[in-house]
C-alpha cells in the first residue's frame, strides 16, 4: 500500500548506517512503489553539496543494494535528493525542506520523517534544531538506540523528547522487529490453531533467544566501551523479541493493541539478578585502540529471566549474545516438555537428542523448523530426530521480502508504531535491569571464535544451549524437492 506524500530528512546522511541501509532502502521503497511520492533531504557535519551527495548515494547503492537497481528508477530518485549544509543551521535546513516540498510531484499536504542517524549524545541537540527550524508539525522522528543507559537517563531522555514531540510522533527503532521472521512469530502463533493452545508453561519447558555475532569491535570500540553488550543488545533487541514470543493475543493487529501486550510482558518480567547473568569479554578486545587496558566492559552476555504471569510462570527464558563468537546467527528456540517414555524399550533412541523444538531463524530470508522423534524404517522400535522445515527462499515470495530497515521506514512513514518501542516499555526494561547494572558480575574471558565463557553451561543447566546444533536446511536446488 503506497504511503501519503512524504519528505524524509536524513540527519547523518553520509554516515555508515545511511550508506549501508538507509539510502539503498529508500531507493528500494521508491522502486517498488511503496514510497513513490518521496523527497529525501540529506544533511550531516561532512562538507557536501547536492552533486556530491548524489554521488555518495549512488556509490552506496551500487555497493550495498541487495536488489537489481533499475536505471530509470535511479534517475527519478536522483531528482528527489537534496542537500542541506549543516553549518547553515535551522534556517538553512528549513529552507531546503521547503524547497523539496515545493518540488514534489503533487500539491497534497506532505508528512515529514526525520531519521536521526547520529550518535546518542547528539540526539537531543538535533531535536532542538528541528524545533527551531519549525519542522515538528506533521512530522515523525526515528531514533536509534540506545534509549538511555539506565532508568534515570531513559526517563530524562523521554522527558526532553516530549518537550518537542508527542509520544505518537516518536519511533524508537529496533531493526530486529523489522525482520520478516520476527513478525512471522505473530502470524505463526495467532493465525493457526496448532500451536497457540500449547503456547504456555504446561507444554513449553524453556525458551532460548540466541544472537551470537562473529564480528569484532575494531570500528566501534569508543561506543562499546561506554555501552557493553547488555545495554547495546539485550535491552534494545533481545527483550523486544522476547515480548513478541511471550505476549498475549492482542485485540487487533494494530499498533496500540500490540504495544500494550508487549508492555504487559515487560511489566510481568522479574528483575534481572546478577547471579542469573554471565558477562564475558573476548581475548584481544583490550588491545583495540580506544579500549582501556583494564576494561571491564562486556562483549558477551548470557542471562536467565522470567515472565511472572499465568502463561509463563516458572518457564526460564535464556538469552545470549556476544561479539567474536563462533558464528553469526539469530535463533529463537522453543523447547517443549518431554512426554513419559516408559513404553519405549531401552536403547530405542527416544530422548537421546533432547526435547522437541520449534526454531525460528531470524535471517533476512526467514526459516522455521519443527523437530520431533520418528521411527526409523525396519524391524524394532528405533527412533531418530526428524524435522519439518519452511524456508522463505523456497517460496515465490522471496523477492518480496523487505530488508528490516526498509520495513521500519515504511511503517514509520505511514505512522504505524507496531514494531517500535514505547517510552513506557523502554523505561520498564531499564527498571528491571537495575539490580544487574548496580552490581554486575565479574567479566570472564573467552576466546574469539568460541561460544563464550564456560560459565554459560552452568547458567543453562540442566539444559544445553541450542547453538551450536546441526541445521541442515532444505535446498531445492540440490535435492530437487
Amino acid at each position: 500500500m503506497p504511503t501519503p506524500p512524504i519528505t524524509v530528512v536524513l540527519i547523518g546522511a553520509t554516515g555508515d548506517l545511511s550508506k549501508r541501509k538507509l539510502l539503498p532502502g529508500l531507493l528500494h521503497l521508491f522502486q517498488t512503489g511503496l514510497l513513490r511520492d518521496l523527497q529525501v533531504v540529506g544533511t550531516s557535519l561532512d562538507q557536501h553539496d547536492r552533486d556530491s551527495f548524489v554521488d555518495f548515494a549512488r556509490a552506496a547503492i551500487d555497493e550495498f543494494a541487495g536488489y537489481d537497481v533499475k536505471e530509470e528508477d535511479w534517475k527519478e530518485f536522483e531528482k528527489r535528493l537534496w542537500w542541506a549544509p549543516w553549518e547553515l543551521g535551522p534556517d538553512g535546513l528549513k529552507k531546503t525542506v521547503d524547497d523539496a516540498d515545493e518540488a514534489a510531484d503533487s500539491d497534497k499536504p506532505r508528512d515529514r520523517l526525520h531519521y536521526l542517524s547520529v550518535p546518542p549524545k547528539a540526539a537531543l541537540d538535533v531535536v532542538q534544531i528541528l524545533k527551531e527550524a519549525d519542522l515538528v508539525a506533521r512530522s515523525r522522528i526515528i531514533m536509534e538506540k540506545p534509549f538511555g543507559t539506565d532508568l534515570a537517563t531513559s526517563q530524562s531522555l523521554n522527558k526532553e523528547l516530549h518537550r518537542v514531540f508527542k509520544e505518537e510522533q516518536i519511533f524508537r527503532i529496533d531493526h530486529f522487529l523489522g525482520k520478516e521472521a520476527a513478525q512471522n512469530i505473530l502470524a505463526f502463533r495467532f493465525a493457526n490453531g496448532l500451536f497457540e493452545p500449547i503456547w504456555h508453561r504446561n507444554h513449553i519447558d524453556h525458551i532460548q533467544i540466541d544472537v551470537p555475532e562473529s564480528l569484532g569491535l575494531e570500528q566501534r570500540a569508543s561506543f562499546y566501551e561506554a555501552t557493553g553488550a547488555y545495554r547495546d543488545m539485550v535491552v534494545t533487541h533481545l527483550f523486544q523479541v522476547l515480548a513478541f514470543t511471550a505476549m498475549e493475543p492482542p485485540t487487533a493487529l494494530e499498533p496500540f493493541a500490540i504495544s500494550e501486550e508487549k508492555n504487559k510482558v515487560f511489566r510481568s518480567m522479574l528483575p534481572i539478578e546478577p547471579h542469573d547473568v554471565v558477562r564475558g569479554q573476548y581475548v584481544g578486545y583490550r588491545d583495540i585502540d580506544g579500549v582501556h587496558p583494564e576494561s571491564e566492559t562486556e562483549t558477551f552476555v548470557a542471562l536467565k529471566c522470567y515472565v511472572d504471569n499465568w502463561r509463563w510462570a516458572g518457564v526460564p527464558f535464556y538469552l545470549r549474545t556476544g561479539k567474536r563468537m563462533a558464528e553469526g546467527a539469530r535463533i529463537i528456540s522453543i523447547a517443549f516438555r518431554e512426554p513419559p517414555r516408559s513404553m519405549f524399550p531401552p536403547g530405542s533412541g527416544v530422548g537421546d537428542h533432547g526435547p522437541d523444538h520449534l526454531t525460528f531463524d531470524l535471517a533476512d530470508q526467514a526459516k522455521m523448523s519443527l523437530s520431533f522423534y520418528g521411527k526409523k524404517p525396519g524391524p524394532g522400535m528405533q527412533l531418530q530426530k526428524l524435522s519439518m522445515q519452511f524456508a522463505m527462499r523456497d517460496t515465490s515470495w522471496a523477492g518480496a521480502v523487505l530488508e528490516a530497515y526498509e520495513r521500519l521506514i515504511y511503517d514509520a512513514a505511514r505512522g504505524d508504531r507496531t514494531l517500535f518501542t514505547t517510552a513506557e516499555g523502554i523505561e520498564r526494561l531499564w527498571e528491571i535491569s537495575q539490580p544487574l547494572l548496580e552490581n554486575p558480575p565479574v567479566v570472564r574471558p573467552y576466546h574469539a571464535g568460541s561460544w563464550g565463557p564456560n560459565q554459560i553451561h552452568q547458567l543453562v543447566a540442566p539444559f544445553a544451549w541450542r547453538l551450536p546444533f546441526e541445521r541442515q536446511w532444505r535446498d531445492p536446488n540440490e535435492t530437487g524437492v
